[in-house]
Protein backbone atom coordinates (compact mmCIF):
# COMPACT_ATOMS: atom_id res chain seq x y z
CA UNK A 1 0.00 0.00 0.00
CA UNK A 2 2.69 2.64 0.94
CA UNK A 3 4.50 1.48 -2.89
CA UNK A 4 1.34 2.31 -4.44
CA UNK A 5 0.90 5.60 -2.69
CA UNK A 6 3.98 6.68 -3.33
CA UNK A 7 3.28 5.78 -6.89
CA UNK A 8 0.57 7.95 -7.13
CA UNK A 9 2.48 10.39 -5.83
CA UNK A 10 5.06 10.60 -8.55
CA UNK A 11 2.57 10.46 -11.31
CA UNK A 12 0.48 13.66 -9.86
CA UNK A 13 4.22 14.81 -9.86
CA UNK A 14 4.48 13.91 -13.31
CA UNK A 15 1.34 15.65 -14.65
CA UNK A 16 2.14 18.87 -12.85
CA UNK A 17 5.79 18.79 -14.28
CA UNK A 18 4.30 18.52 -18.19
CA UNK A 19 2.12 21.64 -17.17
CA UNK A 20 5.00 23.61 -16.24
CA UNK A 21 6.69 22.66 -20.09
CA UNK A 22 4.30 24.51 -21.70
CA UNK A 23 4.38 27.61 -20.22
CA UNK A 24 8.70 27.29 -20.78
CA UNK A 25 10.15 29.47 -23.47
CA UNK A 26 10.74 28.67 -26.95
CA UNK A 27 14.08 26.05 -26.64
CA UNK A 28 14.95 25.97 -30.94
CA UNK A 29 15.45 28.81 -33.02
CA UNK A 30 13.78 27.07 -36.47
CA UNK A 31 10.82 27.65 -33.98
CA UNK A 32 8.65 30.55 -33.36
CA UNK A 33 7.38 31.20 -30.03
CA UNK A 34 3.87 30.85 -31.21
CA UNK A 35 4.57 27.62 -33.36
CA UNK A 36 5.71 25.87 -30.78
CA UNK A 37 2.99 26.90 -28.19
CA UNK A 38 0.68 25.56 -31.05
CA UNK A 39 2.11 22.10 -30.99
CA UNK A 40 2.30 21.74 -27.18
CA UNK A 41 -1.37 22.83 -27.00
CA UNK A 42 -1.89 19.43 -29.77
CA UNK A 43 0.37 17.64 -28.17
CA UNK A 44 -1.73 17.97 -24.66
CA UNK A 45 -5.26 17.41 -26.63
CA UNK A 46 -4.12 14.36 -28.66
CA UNK A 47 -2.18 13.00 -25.12
CA UNK A 48 0.71 12.32 -26.80
CA UNK A 49 2.70 11.45 -23.76
CA UNK A 50 0.03 10.29 -21.51
CA UNK A 51 1.94 6.57 -22.68
CA UNK A 52 5.23 7.51 -20.69
CA UNK A 53 3.37 8.83 -17.59
CA UNK A 54 4.44 5.61 -15.68
CA UNK A 55 7.44 5.15 -16.51
CA UNK A 56 9.19 6.74 -13.64
CA UNK A 57 6.64 4.72 -11.05
CA UNK A 58 7.45 1.66 -12.63
CA UNK A 59 11.02 2.03 -12.67
CA UNK A 60 10.42 2.80 -9.11
CA UNK A 61 8.92 0.29 -8.02
CA UNK A 62 10.57 -2.23 -9.49
CA UNK A 63 13.94 -1.30 -7.85
CA UNK A 64 11.95 -0.70 -4.55
CA UNK A 65 11.17 -4.86 -4.67
CA UNK A 66 14.46 -5.96 -6.44
CA UNK A 67 16.30 -4.57 -3.46
CA UNK A 68 13.97 -4.99 -0.98
CA UNK A 69 14.59 -8.83 -1.63
CA UNK A 70 18.41 -8.56 -1.45
CA UNK A 71 18.06 -6.38 1.85
CA UNK A 72 15.01 -7.00 3.41
CA UNK A 73 16.32 -5.32 6.67
CA UNK A 74 16.94 -1.96 4.94
CA UNK A 75 12.75 -2.15 3.16
CA UNK A 76 11.98 1.18 5.01
CA UNK A 77 15.29 3.02 4.19
CA UNK A 78 14.78 1.89 0.37
CA UNK A 79 11.48 2.57 0.04
CA UNK A 80 12.24 6.34 1.64
CA UNK A 81 14.85 6.76 -0.69
CA UNK A 82 13.80 5.65 -3.92
CA UNK A 83 10.48 7.52 -3.30
CA UNK A 84 12.44 10.88 -2.51
CA UNK A 85 15.12 10.09 -6.17
CA UNK A 86 12.12 9.61 -7.84
CA UNK A 87 10.39 12.80 -7.14
CA UNK A 88 13.60 14.83 -7.68
CA UNK A 89 13.37 13.03 -11.10
CA UNK A 90 10.50 13.49 -11.84
CA UNK A 91 11.11 17.20 -13.01
CA UNK A 92 12.50 15.10 -15.98
CA UNK A 93 9.34 15.16 -17.29
CA UNK A 94 9.33 17.70 -18.82
CA UNK A 95 12.35 17.74 -21.09
CA UNK A 96 9.99 14.53 -22.85
CA UNK A 97 7.44 17.13 -23.31
CA UNK A 98 9.86 19.74 -24.90
CA UNK A 99 10.86 17.19 -27.46
CA UNK A 100 7.34 16.01 -28.36
CA UNK A 101 6.44 19.69 -29.16
CA UNK A 102 9.30 20.12 -31.34
CA UNK A 103 8.28 16.89 -33.10
CA UNK A 104 5.90 18.07 -34.15
CA UNK A 105 6.79 21.96 -34.56
CA UNK A 106 8.98 20.25 -37.63
CA UNK A 107 6.18 18.22 -39.07
CA UNK A 108 3.11 20.21 -38.75
CA UNK A 109 2.46 24.01 -39.32
CA UNK A 110 1.50 26.33 -36.66
CA UNK A 111 -1.96 26.43 -38.40
CA UNK A 112 -2.04 22.74 -38.61
CA UNK A 113 -1.29 21.68 -35.35
CA UNK A 114 -3.86 25.02 -34.22
CA UNK A 115 -6.43 23.08 -36.35
CA UNK A 116 -5.46 19.56 -34.40
CA UNK A 117 -5.52 20.66 -30.61
CA UNK A 118 -9.43 22.29 -32.28
CA UNK A 119 -10.45 18.94 -33.77
CA UNK A 120 -8.99 17.14 -30.63
CA UNK A 121 -10.52 19.35 -27.94
CA UNK A 122 -13.97 18.82 -29.50
CA UNK A 123 -16.22 16.52 -28.34
CA UNK A 124 -16.09 14.38 -31.51
CA UNK A 125 -11.76 14.42 -31.10
CA UNK A 126 -12.09 13.49 -27.60
CA UNK A 127 -14.40 10.50 -28.52
CA UNK A 128 -12.25 9.59 -31.27
CA UNK A 129 -9.09 9.52 -28.59
CA UNK A 130 -11.55 7.62 -26.16
CA UNK A 131 -12.81 4.88 -28.81
CA UNK A 132 -10.44 5.02 -31.47
CA UNK A 133 -8.96 2.04 -29.54
CA UNK A 134 -11.80 0.07 -29.52
CA UNK A 135 -12.76 0.82 -33.48
CA UNK A 136 -8.72 -0.68 -34.41
CA UNK A 137 -9.60 -3.50 -32.87
CA UNK A 138 -12.34 -3.88 -34.71
CA UNK A 139 -10.82 -3.24 -37.71
CA UNK A 140 -8.27 -5.58 -37.10
CA UNK A 141 -10.23 -8.65 -36.86
CA UNK A 142 -12.28 -7.47 -40.55
CA UNK A 143 -9.25 -7.26 -41.50
CA UNK A 144 -8.19 -11.14 -40.30
CA UNK A 145 -11.47 -12.48 -41.63
CA UNK A 146 -11.07 -10.07 -44.76
CA UNK A 147 -7.93 -11.63 -45.45
CA UNK A 148 -8.50 -15.27 -45.12
CA UNK A 149 -11.23 -15.11 -47.34
CA UNK A 150 -9.16 -13.77 -50.03
CA UNK A 151 -6.37 -15.83 -49.38
CA UNK A 152 -9.37 -18.85 -49.34
CA UNK A 153 -11.03 -17.88 -52.97
CA UNK A 154 -8.00 -16.87 -54.75
CA UNK A 155 -5.66 -20.10 -53.88
CA UNK A 156 -9.59 -22.07 -55.55
CA UNK A 157 -9.71 -19.62 -58.29
CA UNK A 158 -6.66 -20.64 -59.27
CA UNK A 159 -7.09 -24.55 -58.68
CA UNK A 160 -10.22 -24.61 -60.59
CA UNK A 161 -8.54 -23.10 -63.63
CA UNK A 162 -4.90 -25.34 -63.41
CA UNK A 163 -7.25 -28.27 -63.25
CA UNK A 164 -9.16 -27.38 -66.09
CA UNK A 165 -6.28 -26.61 -68.42
CA UNK A 166 -5.14 -30.12 -67.06
CA UNK A 167 -8.12 -32.10 -68.06
CA UNK A 168 -8.47 -30.23 -71.33
CA UNK A 169 -4.46 -31.69 -71.93
CA UNK A 170 -5.51 -34.96 -71.44
CA UNK A 171 -8.01 -35.21 -73.34
CA UNK A 172 -6.27 -33.93 -76.57
CA UNK A 173 -3.55 -36.39 -75.72
CA UNK A 174 -5.51 -39.84 -77.41
CA UNK A 175 -6.41 -38.11 -80.73
CA UNK A 176 -2.54 -37.17 -81.32
CA UNK A 177 -1.76 -40.33 -80.73
CA UNK A 178 -3.72 -42.54 -83.60
CA UNK A 179 -1.89 -40.33 -86.21
CA UNK A 180 1.71 -42.63 -87.15
CA UNK A 181 4.35 -41.15 -87.30
CA UNK A 182 6.81 -40.75 -90.28
CA UNK A 183 8.16 -44.05 -91.83
CA UNK A 184 6.00 -46.42 -89.32
CA UNK A 185 4.36 -49.55 -90.77
CA UNK A 186 1.13 -48.81 -91.84
CA UNK A 187 -1.75 -49.88 -89.19
CA UNK A 188 -2.96 -54.09 -90.05
CA UNK A 189 -4.86 -54.49 -93.56
CA UNK A 190 -3.75 -51.37 -94.70
CA UNK A 191 -3.13 -50.94 -98.67
CA UNK A 192 0.91 -50.87 -99.17
CA UNK A 193 2.15 -47.59 -100.24
CA UNK A 194 2.25 -47.11 -103.94
CA UNK A 195 6.05 -47.17 -105.85
CA UNK A 196 6.51 -43.45 -106.87
CA UNK A 197 6.37 -43.55 -110.75
CA UNK A 198 8.68 -44.78 -112.71
CA UNK A 199 10.63 -46.81 -109.69
CA UNK A 200 10.84 -50.48 -110.18
CA UNK A 201 8.69 -53.08 -107.64
CA UNK A 202 11.29 -53.83 -104.56
CA UNK A 203 12.61 -57.61 -104.98
CA UNK A 204 11.20 -60.63 -103.69
CA UNK A 205 13.45 -62.16 -101.05
CA UNK A 206 15.61 -64.60 -101.77
CA UNK A 207 13.01 -67.71 -102.22
CA UNK A 208 10.19 -66.09 -101.77
CA UNK A 209 7.36 -66.05 -104.50
CA UNK A 210 7.13 -63.04 -106.47
CA UNK A 211 4.32 -61.27 -106.38
CA UNK A 212 0.97 -61.61 -108.28
CA UNK A 213 1.90 -60.61 -112.36
CA UNK A 214 5.44 -60.23 -111.51
CA UNK A 215 8.29 -61.82 -114.14
CA UNK A 216 10.18 -64.76 -112.38
CA UNK A 217 13.49 -64.09 -111.25
CA UNK A 218 16.29 -65.06 -114.24
CA UNK A 219 16.63 -68.55 -114.09
CA UNK A 220 13.61 -70.31 -112.42
CA UNK A 221 11.44 -72.38 -114.17
CA UNK A 222 8.04 -71.75 -115.32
Amino acid sequence: MMLHNRVRRLSAILAASAVFAFSSPAFSQDVTDAHLKAARAAVTAIHATDSFDNILPQAAGALEQQLIQKNPDMQELIGKTISDKAMALASRRADLEKEAALAYAKVFSEKELNDIAAFYSSDAGKKLLDNGPIVTRELVKAADIWQNGLARDLAQQVAETLAAAAKAKAQAAPADATAPADGAAPADGAAPAEPADGAAPAEPADGAAPADGAAPADGTQN
